[in-house]
């Protein structure tokens, strides 16, 4: 008889059968097989009529979960698709669409032993209180200092990267929340040290520009379910919202310095012949700043003007002026630069939040956030993912990347939904200056006739 174990990420095959997913390995006298492929084997030797001694899994003790949740119908309906597939796959879903309490469903459907892993301390946070309130146990975690081990447990993608060698064989179920990361080079290793047959991943935005995205099918399973922002708004199920975008003039003394930055970047581009036509043309200009001194001084000089247009003194006159306007609203200001952040919360008196906050100091920010005692955040990309708060009905971008995954998870910061709630978009950029284009390049449609305020 075979015998088949768990081997600090992988399965081991001992026996003089091998599989169509194992190598020999002579280390050893066996067969090793990634641990992703753990279902595959067990079916192989079933369907071969040959037994096997299974070793493989260490689990928890299973808990009684006291499930509480009710889902809406498209909610339902990704569900049943993703149960139709196996139950494994990906459900595409606009941020505050209730990603979250699908997932939460799906663990008290199966009532087995599950990892959800997640891209921040923040969501960490987030999904041990959904837990606690949703299925009535306490989530173990991984992640943030804490190694505790439950049937249900929350880890940090990092944690559970770190730790796959030993937490690879202990759970039945993987959620991966936001699962565009499990996409990248070290991430993926997750998915495939890990013996889990079930397997779900949540994401607004499912492509990356990259085109890693075409690895989570291996991964994870199947995209199995997707719907739009636009299906879930008009008060249905998000909030409806306005957009509007508004361009600013930088100062004269702005203007030059902007204008000599820029053209150190663009005699760059000329002088060596380049175009930077994609993503993939500017990762290769990127790489080539390493052993090419010319093209470093563009980089930064290029950097130095993107600084400029987005921590503009006129951005600044203007959300005085939309702070007053919404001065009754919760409101989330989101910008690219860290030092623009701080410039904001000493001005305005905002609590502001960065990867340099402390994580108690982060907690209590949005807990007090949560619970009306700060009507106004200002934040770099950090919250990006991972802030819930129902009645943030406000977002001011004062700056940002290309990546039309940024513009629809801060646009989801603010539509969740609440009685009589309109929400607004409101973003501020520089006229005559790089953030045109990098504005219109995050726009998942430049055209939203029913929501754009000009």
């Amino acid at each position: 008889m075979s015998r088949l174990w768990f081997d600090r990420g992988t399965l081991l095959l001992k026996g003089t059968i091998g599989t169509p997913y194992g190598k020999w390995d002579p280390r050893n006298n066996c067969y090793r097989v990634k641990a992703c492929h753990y279902r595959d084997v067990l079916d192989f030797f079933k369907e071969s009529s040959l037994c096997v001694e299974d070793a493989v899994l260490n689990l928890s003790v299973l808990e009684q979960l006291r499930g509480s949740i009710e889902l809406r119908a498209y909610q339902n309906k990704a569900l049943d698709q993703w149960v139709g597939a196996g139950k494994r796959g990906v459900l595409v879903l606009p941020t505050a669409a209730g990603k979250t309490f699908i997932a939460l469903k799906a663990i008290d459907l199966l009532k087995v032993q599950t990892l959800i892993v997640v891209p921040t301390l923040d969501l960490l946070d987030q999904w041990r209180k959904r837990v606690r309130e949703c299925l009535g146990v306490e989530a173990g975690v991984v992640g943030g200092g804490e190694s505790v081990i439950k049937m249900v447990t929350v880890a940090t993608y990092d944690s559970a990267y770190a730790q796959a060698a030993y937490l690879g064989n202990q759970f039945l179920l993987l959620v991966f929340d936001e699962v565009h990361h499990l996409a990248s080079p070290g991430y993926m290793q997750i998915a495939e040290m890990f013996v889990a047959p079930y397997r779900m991943g949540l994401t607004a935005t499912y492509e990356r520009s990259d085109q890693r995205h075409n690895l989570l099918p291996l991964l994870v399973g199947d995209q199995v379910y997707s719907v739009s922002v636009e299906e879930l708004t008009a008060g249905k199920h998000l909030s409806d919202y306005t957009y509007e975008k508004i361009a600013v003039e930088l100062t004269d003394q702005e203007q030059h310095l902007y204008e000599a930055n820029m053209a150190i970047f663009k005699n760059y581009l000329v002088s060596r012949k380049l175009v930077l036509k994609s993503a993939f043309d500017f990762r290769r200009f990127i790489m080539s700043t390493g052993r090419d001194p010319d093209a470093r001084a563009a980089l930064l000089a290029r950097n130095k003007a993107l600084k400029i247009a987005v921590n503009s003194e006129a951005k600044l006159d203007l959300l005085a002026e939309k702070l007053e306007t919404y001065k009754t609203e919760k409101m989330l200001i989101f910008t690219l630069y860290n030092d623009l952040v701080y410039t904001i919360s000493r001005r305005f008196l905002i609590p502001a939040v960065t990867y340099q906050t402390p994580r108690e100091e982060r907690r209590e920010i949005l807990t007090n956030f949560g619970n009306g005692k700060y009507r106004v955040i200002v934040t770099s990309q950090v919250l990006d993912e991972g802030v819930d708060v129902p009645d943030a009905s406000v977002g001011i971008v004062l700056g940002g990347t290309g990546s039309k995954r940024e513009f629809v998870q801060r646009l989801g910061r603010i539509l969740r939904k609440k009685d009589g709630k309109t929400a607004k978009l409101v973003e501020i950029i520089s006229k005559q200056t790089v953030e045109v284009n990098i504005s219109r390049r995050r726009q998942p449609n430049e055209e939203k006739p029913n929501h754009v305020a000009q």
